[in-house]
């Protein structure tokens, strides 16, 4: 997660999906663009909805939400964003996070970590796996 300009609470790599794109593939580009990070493991698809950022005038998104495995040793680092939309040369400072977790995340971001009930609190796998 990391916390960008433009927003209260914390954030997870986020963005419009092209029109030559699947969510899937958005998804692991705005990861990259935003993250610098770049391997992934077990990505999966948790859950599609429509989200209502204002009812009036009505503002709503389609949201995908996925699950990516990553191996990063880095416990924090800085990313300057790259690609070619609004953020881009943004700085973003990322750390990892404990799930369960009461932190506040921007736009409701956070709406569906609780799907993730494989993680324990200490970020060791529970049981059942994460994705």
């Amino acid at each position: 997660m990391f916390r960008g300009p433009g927003h209260e609470g914390f954030q997870i790599p986020k963005g419009t999906i092209e029109p030559d794109e699947t969510p899937r593939e958005a998804a692991y580009r705005e990861a990259i663009e935003e993250s610098g990070l770049a391997a992934f493991e077990g990505v999966e698809h948790l859950v599609t909805d429509v989200w209502t950022r204002r009812e009036s005038p009505p503002k709503r998104y389609v949201r995908h939400f996925y699950h990516a495995s990553v191996h990063e040793p880095r416990d924090s680092w800085t990313h300057v964003v790259t690609g070619t939309g609004e953020e881009r040369g943004s700085t973003f400072e990322f750390s990892w996070l404990d799930l369960p977790t009461d932190a506040s995340f921007a736009l409701d971001l956070d709406d569906y970590l609780y799907t993730l009930t494989g993680v324990a609190s200490d970020g060791s796998e529970a049981g059942v796996a994460a994705d």
